[in-house]
Parts: C-alpha cells; sequence; structure tokens
C-alpha cells in the first residue's frame, strides 16, 4: 500500500510525495489506520522506524477533516523530553503540514518566550513541547488545551527516566477526558505499561521492536582497543573516510571536549555537543551537522534519543554506555528508514562487562572487528598527535643502519 491510496487529504498526499515518501514503515502501516479511525494507539517501536509520521500524518488529517469551531486553544498537543525533540519533531510537522493551513509550533526553554507568545496568541493548531515551558506559559494563561482533541505522548520511556511522571499525571488533569491519545516508547517496563494505563483506553497495541532491539538496518561491530589508543583510531577512520558522516558518542562532556581538542591537533574539524552548551548553540551545532557544514559530531548521550541526522553515514561508541538501553540508540542514529548504516564500538578490558551487560539486552553477541598486531600498530605509528611521534621516531631509527657506534 502506497501513501497515495490512503483516505487522507490530498494536501498532505502532495507533501508527502514532495518529501519523498511513497510507502509507509511498519510502524506507519500498522498505526495510520487505526489513528485514522479515532481509536488509541500504544506503539512500542525503536528508533529510526518512522514512528513520528506515524502519528503526525493522521492527526493533521483529523485537523483538516474536522473544522476548528470557535475554540482557539491548542488542537493537538505532542509532548516530548527534550528541547532538541521538540525543535526536531515541529519541524517534521511543519513539513509534513506545509500545503495546509495548519499552524504548528515547537514550545520549549531555553529561548525567549516572546515569541513563542506571539505565535501562540496568532492561533497553534499542533504544538510540540517539553513540559517545563508548558505548564509554565499555561499558568500565564497563555496556553489553553482545554478542549484538546488529540494527545501524542512521545518517547515516553525516557519521559520516565528524566522524572517526567509527575509533570504527565497534570497535563492529564488539564485536558478532556474524551481526547484521543497515542503512546509511543522505543522500550517496554512495568513502569511503561502503568503510564500507558493510566493515559491510554483501550489502546490498539503495536509492538514492532524484533528480538535484537539494535535496527535491522545497522550493521554493528566491536573493536577491542585500549582506552590510551583510542584516539588514534578515531583519528585513523575519520581520516580515511573524510567525506562520510560521522556521530561519536563519549561518556563524560570533559571526555567530548577533549576528543574535539585532540582531533583538532591533527586537523581534523569536529565539533562538541553536550549538556554543558547553551541552547541556541547547541540548535546551531545541530543544524551545522545536519546540513553537512560540520561532518563530525562529538556528543554525550545527550543525542543518542530522537535526534534525526539525514544520511548519517557512521555512529563510532568511543566510550561503551553504561546503560545497554543507550546502545541502542545511538545505533539508530544511523540506518535511518530504509537506510544502511554503519555503528562501530571501542572496547577496552576495563569496558568488557559494559560489552556483556549490550549483548546480554539485545539477546546478540555484537560482532568483533578483529585488528591484527600489525595493524594495531600501524595505526598508532601512523597518528600526527604530537605527544605520540616520539614513538615512531623511536620504530623508524630501530630500522635505520645509520646509528653511530
Amino acid at each position: 500500500m502506497k501513501f497515495k491510496d490512503y483516505p487522507i487529504s490530498q494536501s498532505i498526499k502532495a507533501q508527502l510525495e514532495v518529501m519523498g515518501f511513497n510507502r509507509p514503515t511498519d510502524i506507519q502501516f500498522r498505526a495510520i489506520k487505526h489513528i485514522l479511525k479515532g481509536e488509541d494507539v500504544m506503539a512500542v517501536a525503536q528508533t529510526g522506524t518512522g514512528k513520528t509520521a506515524a502519528f503526525v500524518i493522521p492527526m493533521l488529517n483529523h485537523f483538516l477533516v474536522k473544522p476548528r469551531g470557535k475554540y482557539a486553544g491548542i488542537r493537538g498537543l505532542i509532548l516530548v523530553p527534550t528541547r532538541e525533540l521538540a525543535s526536531q519533531i515541529s519541524k517534521v510537522v511543519a513539513e509534513i503540514a506545509l500545503q495546509t493551513h495548519l499552524r504548528v509550533l515547537g514550545l520549549y526553554g531555553g529561548v525567549e518566550q516572546e515569541n513563542q507568545i506571539k505565535t501562540l496568541n496568532e492561533g497553534v493548531d499542533v504544538l510540540v513541547t517539553t513540559p517545563g515551558r508548558m505548564f509554565d506559559l499555561i499558568s500565564q494563561g497563555f496556553v489553553d488545551v482545554s478542549k484538546l482533541e488529540i494527545f501524542v505522548l512521545d518517547e515516553a520511556d525516557l519521559m520516565l527516566d528524566l522524572g517526567f511522571n509527575k509533570d504527565i499525571q497534570d497535563l492529564i488533569r488539564k485536558i478532556p477526558k474524551n481526547r484521543q491519545t497515542l503512546f509511543f516508547t522505543a522500550t517496554i517496563s512495568k513502569k511503561i505499561k502503568s503510564l500507558a494505563y493510566d493515559v491510554v483506553r483501550d489502546a490498539i497495541r503495536i509492538h514492532v521492536s524484533p528480538q535484537n532491539p539494535v535496527s535491522k538496518n545497522v550493521d554493528h561491530a566491536v573493536a577491542s582497543i585500549e582506552m590510551d589508543d583510542k584516539r588514534f583510531f578515531l583519528e585513523n577512520i575519520l581520516k580515511e573516510y573524510p567525506e562520510k558522516k560521522f556521530i561519536v558518542f563519549a561518556r563524560t562532556k570533559v571526555r567530548v571536549e577533549r576528543i574535539v581538542a585532540a582531533m583538532a591537533r591533527v586537523t581534523v574539524n569536529s565539533e562538541a555537543l553536550h549538556g554543558g552548551i547553551e541552547q541556541n548553540d547547541r540548535f546551531a551545532i545541530l543544524d551545522r551537522f545536519r546540513s553537512g557544514e560540520n561532518n563530525v559530531l562529538i556528543t554525550t548521550d545527550v543525542a543518542c534519543r530522537g535526534i534525526d541526522i539525514p544520511d548519517m553515514d557512521y555512529v563510532v561508541n568511543y566510550d561503551l554506555p553504561d546503560n545497554p538501553e543507550n546502545y541502542v540508540h545511538r545505533c539508530g542514529r544511523t540506518g535511518r528508514g530504509n537506510k544502511r548504516g554503519q555503528a562501530l564500538s571501542f572496547c577496552s578490558k576495563d569496558e568488557n562487562l559494559l560489552l556483556d551487560a549490550i549483548e546480554s539486552y539485545t539477546g546478540e553477541e555484537v560482532q568483533r572487528f578483529n585488528i591484527t598486531a600489525d595493524d594495531y600498530k600501524e595505526i598508532l605509528s601512523d597518528t600526527e598527535l604530537s605527544d605520540y611521534n616520539w614513538k615512531k621516531l623511536i620504530a623508524e631509527n630501530e630500522n635505520s643502519e645509520d646509528w653511530d657506534d
């Protein structure tokens, strides 16, 4: 079945064609038909499956088919855990709605609220928001959700991890009981099920995650590399594929900054992204990465959930994550939609227990990328890092016949 065969507005179909959306992904095929019928949906779908469009397309169609009436408030609310997600998803909604009259706003903290308030006063159909800024503007009287028609809770598992359960419960008390609710999560647990039962009513349950939660479009492997040698191997792979787009994950923001500095010393351009960077600067960094102005992003797990980068070639796990779920989300930054992606992890001896936890979580052994002893030494000797060149000089001199007795 193609999107042109769906009972949706012609303006949406035309825009989907412009965007290159011809056939629905699995989650879209299974969810859209139920959402169009007005049913509540609880969906478990791994990252990169196209779940955003799965709820955006039927939501926008509903608002086109059913007139607004005299109500001037928010008709559709998409609640997400982070500012980056709010910004990204609002752009997706706005793009799909481009050929309609519907108005979309991404509402989040870290930016001036005056322009956001101005847009709200002009009327908004779909609000994509984080809890903090939303409740702030509700209390100020700028956000009206009293007759909300569709409520979407996206990345519900991360919402719980970040402590937003009370905010969700508070919101439920402010919105109509006869709304349509769409509940999306990447993972399922007792806490997630408990929250879902509070939010949805007689929901259609959809589960598209395979037994191994790493996307089938991602070829992922792990290489044994000692902690102090990781920067040399990163240098090697970035210089071998200078035209490719890389996202590199490290454990802490301090390590992120050190990696960026190390790459700069070998003339590899990269940018850092972590929670210690101002919000507007983080958006600008992501925009440069998406546009290809910068092809190497070094980041913490702040970018492992939901951030969609077109044509993402490689994920490098410079450090293995402490939480095995984040391994899945990191790898999911590549291999989006129907495209294939590559993910490579650097694993030191001290991280073997983390690798064991990842394999236990995914249910499969991660493929080993074997590096011979000679190749390992060659990569170390080829580095341009000044603090390591002395080893290369010694090796060259040991092979020279010009030593003086």
